[in-house]
């Protein structure tokens, strides 16, 4: 799996380089739609977002069950489990320190798909505020 996963990376992003493979979104539109909160864009969308995407319909049958089992493994691992460990810590902090102010920061990874730290402290019973670019806090 790691070798497909690598030669599968390595086709990527040499598709990428021959200019024959174009990712659907610049880093320009995911700052403008993280900027304006608009984190239900079909940009942010994307469980696997963060990873490369591995599945591919002209893949052999064997080697598309691999796939998808890869982007399973990724999916689990890298990213719901991640936001699950780091939404856990927040609220841990919060808990600890009930009289103390934070303020908390995250990459844009962390907002995308499906069970986001966002979701993760809701489900905890905090409610969560978007603060746009420029707002004074």
């Amino acid at each position: 799996q790691v070798v497909f996963a690598l030669n599968q990376t390595l086709l990527q992003q040499e598709s990428l380089r021959a200019g024959s493979f174009q990712i659907p979104y610049t880093t320009e539109d995911l700052i403008k739609h993280y900027n304006c909160g608009d984190l239900s864009s079909i940009i942010f969308n994307h469980d696997t977002s963060q990873v490369p995407n591995f599945i591919n319909a002209t893949l052999p049958a064997h080697e598309r069950i691999t796939a998808q089992e890869i982007d399973s493994y990724f999916r689990q691992e890298l990213i719901y489990k991640r936001n699950e460990r780091m939404g856990k810590r927040v609220k841990d902090l919060l808990e600890e320190y009930p009289a103390k102010s934070f303020f908390f920061a995250f990459g844009a990874g962390h907002f995308m798909g499906n069970n986001t730290v966002i979701d993760v402290l809701r489900r905890e019973g905090y409610e969560v505020e978007h603060t746009p670019a420029g707002q004074a806090i």
